[in-house]
């Protein structure tokens, strides 16, 4: 595969960081009850999307790594305070990145094996196509957690990948 695979899971995995610490900025400004609130997604409340955001990474990262916690369920309530879920949320994003920087880049062509929590079949998957799924997945439930905020405080952090590159581009050094 490209070698320019490695930079590029580098930046998503700095995106994910960045998106993830912007949103738990906006909810941890919610009441307790705004952010316990059921809002009609697929994990009811931020408080529920949050936690499977992480739990989602920690399977991902212990199939990929062959380290740290793997919850068996996807509903799995890790952390009930706020604040314990962002630090845990920060520690995880810093381990994805420091993972991710320290393989070399023919290492994406590697395969995982892995089962689903829910059943007991074999899966086998090259490296770069799970990470762009962990990524996708993050988004893909960031971007519900990020209506649940709009629906709950009527604004919401800007997340898009092209203001955090352009963010990035300003920051970096000539």
């Amino acid at each position: 595969m490209d070698d320019g695979l490695k930079p590029c899971f580098v930046m998503f995995a700095r995106y994910n960081q960045w998106a993830n610490e912007r949103l738990f900025e906006a909810v941890a400004m919610l009441s307790e009850a705004e952010y316990r609130r059921d809002g009609g997604a697929f994990f009811k409340s931020l408080h529920g999307t949050l936690n499977h955001l992480l739990v989602a990474d920690r399977i991902w990262l212990r199939r990929l790594t062959g380290s740290g916690d793997a919850p068996a369920r996807l509903d799995t309530i890790l952390f009930e305070r706020l604040a314990d879920l962002r630090a845990a949320r920060r520690a995880e994003d810093q381990r994805l990145i420091s993972w991710i920087e320290q393989l070399e880049p023919s290492a994406f062509e590697g395969s995982v094996r892995y089962s689903r929590a829910s059943s007991s079949e074999i899966f086998e998957q090259k490296i770069a196509p799970a990470l762009f799924h962990v990524f996708n997945h993050q988004t893909h439930h960031r971007g519900q957690a990020h209506a649940l905020l709009t629906a709950t405080a009527g604004t919401a952090p800007e997340l898009d990948l092209v203001y955090f590159q352009r963010l990035s581009e300003k920051q970096s050094p000539e």
